[in-house]
C-alpha cells in the first residue's frame, strides 16, 4: 500500500471492510472523494487471489458503473491494486471498439468494470459468460437510476446466476436504491458514513451574484485572479458548454470540454490534457460528475446551478479529496437565490452572497418580503404566532362572550 501513497483507511473503508471480508451483502452511502472505490476492491482482491487460475480464467467479478469515466477510473484501481497479483481486469463500455473488449474477455479475464448499455449488448449477443459470476457491485447506484438505467441493471443482474455477495454503492440511500436493495440484496450490511447534508469539511464555499449576460466574463476574470492550474467548470447543458469553451478560448484561456455529445475519445483527451497541465480549464456537464477523478484539484466553478442538491454535492466532491483542501465558486444570477437557498437548507450551509467589483448587478433583483418584528412577548416565548394564532383568537373570543354572559346575568 505504501506504493501509492495509502497510509490511514478512511472512514468508508473502516467500516465497509470488515463486512465485505465476511461475504455479507453491503449497501453503502458515503459522499465522492472518501474512498468507495477501495473499499470494496481489497476485499475483492483478496477473495480473488485465493480462487483464480491462470488459465482457463472466467468471469468471478462484475462490476457495473454509470459512466467510462468511472469505468476508467474504477479499472485503474484494481489494476493498481493487483499488480503483484494474477487478476485480470477488462472493461466494457461505450465509445471504444467492440472487437478490442471481446478479443480481451476470450483471452480470459477475472474481473469486468462495464457500463450497462454495452455490457446488456454483450448479453444479448453471447458476447460475455456470467455464468460463473460470484460477486455483483454496483457503484454510484444512484447516478445509474437516475440515468434511467434501471431496466438495464434489472436484466443483468437477472443474467448472473444468483452470486454469494452483492454490494451496491451510492452517495445517498434514496428509497429508490432501497427497492433496488430489497429486490436483489440478501440481508444486506447497512453502511451510511455520512448523509446526504454533510459537506467535506476541507472546501471553502463563495458565491457571487452576476447578471446573466456576464456569467463567461466573470468566469475567465475568477480563472485569471484565483492563480490556479486546475479548474473545472460545471455547467448544466451541452449547448452552453459549448459557448463557454468558445469564449475562454478567445479569451486565450487554455480550456478543454466533456459533454454527452463528445466521443470517447475526446473525453479522455479533454481530461488527459487538464490532468497533464496542458489546458488550465475543463468545462463539462453532469455525466462527468461522478466519474472525474483529479488529485488535489483545487477548484470547481458552478457556472450554472444544478437542478438537485445531490447533482450539486457530486459537483463539490471533485475538489477536497483524500483530505486535500479545495475551493467551491458558485454563480447566482437573479433566478438562483431561492434555489440556492434552498441547497443551503438541505447542506446546512451558509455562503456569503458577493458582487465583485466591476460586476455591479443591473438585473431587476426580486422583490423579497421583510420579515415582521417580533414583539417582546413574543421574543419572550409568550405567544407563539406561527402555531397559536387561531388558538389565541379563537381563545380571546370565548373569553369576550363568557364575559358578556356573567354581565347579563
Amino acid at each position: 500500500m505504501r506504493a501509492i501513497a495509502y497510509q490511514n483507511a478512511t472512514a468508508i473503508q473502516n467500516k465497509v471492510i470488515p463486512v465485505a471480508m465476511k461475504g455479507v451483502d453491503v449497501l453503502g452511502a458515503s459522499k465522492s472523494g472518501t474512498g468507495k472505490t477501495a473499499a470494496y476492491v481489497l476485499p475483492l482482491l483478496n477473495k480473488l487471489q485465493k480462487v483464480v487460475k491462470s488459465e482457463g480464467k472466467v468471469v468471478r467479478v462484475l462490476i457495473i458503473v454509470p459512466t467510462i469515466e468511472l469505468a476508467d477510473q474504477v479499472s485503474r484501481t484494481i489494476i493498481s491494486f493487483s499488480k503483484y497479483l494474477d487478476i485480470q481486469t477488462v472493461k466494457v463500455q461505450g465509445g471504444s471498439k467492440k472487437i478490442d473488449q471481446i478479443t480481451r474477455i476470450k483471452q480470459g479475464v477475472d474481473i469486468v468494470v462495464a457500463t450497462p448499455g454495452r455490457l446488456q449488448e454483450f448479453i444479448k449477443d453471447k458476447k460475455i459468460n456470467l455464468e460463473y459470476v460470484n460477486t455483483v457491485i454496483l457503484d454510484e447506484a444512484d447516478t445509474m437510476l437516475d440515468l434511467g438505467f434501471l431496466a438495464e441493471i434489472k436484466s443483468i443482474l437477472k443474467s448472473c446466476t444468483k452470486p454469494k455477495q452483492m454490494m451496491c454503492f451510492s452517495a445517498t440511500i434514496s428509497q429508490n436504491i432501497k427497492k433496488l436493495a430489497k429486490e436483489f440484496l440478501n440481508n444486506p450490511a447497512i453502511v451510511e458514513v455520512s448523509n446526504r447534508r454533510d459537506v467535506v469539511n476541507f472546501i471553502k464555499h463563495r458565491a457571487y451574484k452576476v447578471d446573466k449576460k456576464r456569467k463567461a466574463q466573470l468566469s475567465a476574470k475568477l480563472v485569471r485572479d484565483m492563480g490556479v492550474d486546475q479548474v473545472l467548470i460545471f455547467v448544466n447543458k451541452k449547448e452552453t458548454a459549448d459557448k463557454l469553451f468558445e469564449y475562454l478560448k478567445e479569451q486565450g484561456i487554455w480550456t478543454s470540454i466533456i459533454h454527452g455529445d463528445i466521443k470517447r475519445g475526446g473525453r479522455a483527451k479533454a481530461l488527459t490534457l487538464l490532468k497533464s497541465g496542458k489546458s488550465q480549464v475543463l468545462v463539462a456537464t453532469d455525466i462527468a460528475a461522478r466519474g472525474i477523478d483529479i488529485p488535489e484539484l483545487p477548484l470547481v466553478i458552478n457556472y450554472d446551478l444544478p437542478e438537485q442538491t445531490d447533482d450539486f454535492t457530486h459537483r463539490v466532491g471533485r475538489t477536497g479529496r483524500a483530505n486535500n483542501k479545495g475551493e467551491v465558486i458558485t454563480l447566482l444570477t437573479i433566478n438562483d437565490y431561492n434555489h440556492f437557498s434552498t441547497i443551503e437548507k438541505h447542506l446546512k450551509l451558509n455562503v456569503k452572497r458577493e458582487v465583485m467589483e466591476g460586476f455591479e448587478i443591473t438585473d431587476k433583483q426580486p422583490r423579497q418580503a421583510r420579515p415582521r418584528k417580533k414583539s417582546l412577548r413574543e421574543k419572550k416565548g409568550y405567544i407563539d404566532y406561527d402555531k397559536k394564532r387561531k388558538f389565541t383568537y379563537a381563545a380571546q373570543k370565548k373569553k369576550r362572550e363568557e364575559e358578556k354572559k356573567r354581565k347579563r346575568k
